[in-house]
């Protein structure tokens, strides 16, 4: 086996994130400006804070991340209901609207995680370091309160500023074993006295979230989007995020948290920004697609009849799921930013069905979430709003192309890297999915690893879902690009 040629990932990283309209490296005068600034835990302009460091806060996210956004703490209610504070890293008390750091964070508009390097949205002094609810420090932040009831209704609570304390920085996969029964208690859970409690009960909330959310439409799918392990230089490997417990924590504590800005900015009466999926463009094609599978949906949109379909797929084909997935999010469209003048009914959330969403917890990646703290800030502050009509609309058509140039980073890259780990192994056969076939060419992905590529030989009659042998023929890293050829039906 011929030992791998040094493929300059960093580098193809860095070209990738020109091609599609980022600046991957900050400008001297933003750095300047960071390097100035100090950690703030006293509120500033005297303006008056709850402190709520008693707490017992924690945050999930992923083992090596130090941008930390949100964290989270429930304690019961009345008539059994449980209420939830999640906590917003207040990044707007740094990045000044119209600063350098600003202007340079609302160009991007996101952090990308290539898998390779992460370009940060902001520099890590902010996103890793004063402007992150890392524990072992106080933090300002904005607390989003709502109750969930048995039946898992959301009720909107309070939004205020406050001082708060991060106890334990937790981990999805560690958290998500343990309570799924597939691991130990985590060390952190052990030694922090009321947490294995405390997690417990967000466990209690997040199934009656995600319980009324199925109830009401919304669609569990299902993906697969293989991240590079990486060392130095070499990489080592390609694994699949999994779904578990402790994710399933964050994504719907996050969803309510999102509705309950939608609704005091509502109540507040000032123009917004809404997160948006519309209703599918190409609901006929959803249609056709179920039809290949002896199903029936209606002729109209209906999101809670196309999520009693998906959930029926994926308890019959568990293995084909991913891909019939992935057909759907195509069809669906992708989301988008929209303003919302006061008055003006909301566009919706097809596929979480909700009415009211948008994004805003997590200010320290996005930048529209950091546009949606300064609206919450000036309501809280009672002070007129920080953005016209007008400039809300601009930052959401921007905003909207910045996430779809950012996922088409993050794609390219996962190309990349899957070239580079299958580059000496050019003539090996591997076993496979077709996941493509039409005019365009058609697709396989590998079972181990998950790298996707094309085949350009022996690919005609090929049909979608088959198991096939590829043998691979060629690797191409600088463009993405794996080529396979037809080897036999499995």
């Amino acid at each position: 086996m011929k030992k791998n040629r040094a493929i300059d990932l960093k580098g193809i990283a860095v070209s990738a994130m020109r091609k599609y309209g980022f600046e991957p490296r900050f400008p001297e005068p933003v750095i300047e400006e960071v390097r100035t600034m100090n950690a703030l835990t006293t509120p500033a302009s005297g303006k008056i804070s709850k402190d709520l460091r008693m707490l017992l806060w924690s945050s999930i996210d992923n083992y090596d991340s130090m941008d930390l956004d949100q964290m989270e703490f429930c304690e019961r209610g009345q008539d059994d209901g449980i209420q939830v504070k999640v906590a917003i890293a207040d990044v707007d008390i740094y990045v000044r609207k119209q600063s350098r750091t600003d202007k340079h964070a609302g160009f991007n508009g996101t952090s990308v995680y290539t898998g390779i390097e992460t370009f940060p949205m902001l520099p890590d002094k902010l996103s890793k370091g004063i402007s992150s609810l890392l524990p072992g420090q106080d933090h300002l932040a904005i607390v989003i309160e709502y109750t969930v009831n048995k039946k898992g209704d959301v009720h909107p609570g309070e939004i205020y500023r406050a001082v708060v304390s991060n106890k334990a920085k937790l981990i999805y996969e560690e958290v998500g074993d343990w309570l799924e029964g597939n691991g130990d208690i985590p060390e952190l859970l052990r030694d922090v006295p009321g947490l294995i409690d405390q997690i417990h009960l967000q466990c209690e909330a997040t199934r009656r979230l995600k319980r009324n959310r199925m109830e009401q439409g919304a669609l569990d799918l299902e993906t697969i989007e293989a991240d590079a392990i990486v060392e130095g230089d070499t990489v080592k490997d390609l694994v699949v995020q999994k779904k578990n417990m402790a994710r399933s924590i964050i994504e719907e504590f996050m969803v309510a948290a999102n509705g309950t800005m939608v609704n005091y900015l509502g109540n507040a009466g000032i123009p917004m920004i809404q997160r948006v999926v519309r209703t599918p463009r190409y609901w006929d094609e959803i249609v056709l697609t179920a039809a290949i599978y002896g199903e029936t949906l209606p002729p109209e949109p209906d999101s809670k009849a196309l999520s009693e379909f998906l959930n029926r797929r994926k308890e019959i084909d568990p293995e084909h799921f991913p891909d019939l997935s992935l057909t759907v999010v195509k069809l669906i469209g992708p989301g988008e930013y929209m303003t919302l003048e006061p008055g003006e009914p909301p566009y919706g959330h097809f596929g979480l069905a909700v009415t009211d969403y948008t994004h805003g917890t997590a200010p320290n990646r996005r930048y529209v979430d950091l546009i949606i703290q300064r609206l919450l800030k000036s309501v809280i502050d009672k002070v007129p709003s920080p953005y016209s009509l007008e400039e809300l609309v601009n930052h959401s058509t921007w905003l909207s192309g910045r996430e779809k140039g950012s996922k088409k980073v993050e794609r390219f890259m996962r190309k990349a890297a899957a070239a580079v780990l299958l580059q000496d192994r050019i003539g090996e056969l591997f076993d496979a999915l077709v996941t493509g076939a039409s005019d365009k060419g058609t697709y396989a992905r590998l079972i181990t690893p998950p790298a996707e590529g094309r085949i350009i030989q022996g690919e005609h009659g090929l049909r979608v879902g088959q198991k096939v042998r590829v043998r691979l023929l060629k690797t191409d890293p600088y463009n993405g690009f794996i080529d396979f050829g037809y080897a036999g039906t499995k």
